[in-house]
């Protein structure tokens, strides 16, 4: 059974990196939306995406 409140893949087309302004790909496995920009990823908790840089960590 899934725990993980659903994350509503249409806000993806209208969210961007904070930072770069550059579109974001989701990852639903870490639950989190990417920026490949920007090298972070920002979580998503209880199904809403916190876009702050101080939270988002660091990619490769």
């Amino acid at each position: 059974m899934n725990t993980r409140p659903d994350f509503d893949r249409h806000m993806l087309e209208a969210l961007v990196c904070p930072v770069t302004q550059a579109p974001l790909s989701y990852d639903a496995e870490r639950q989190e939306l990417v920026s490949k920009a920007a090298h972070l990823a920002y979580p998503i908790r209880e199904g809403i995406p916190i876009m702050l840089e101080s939270e988002a960590r660091e990619v490769e």
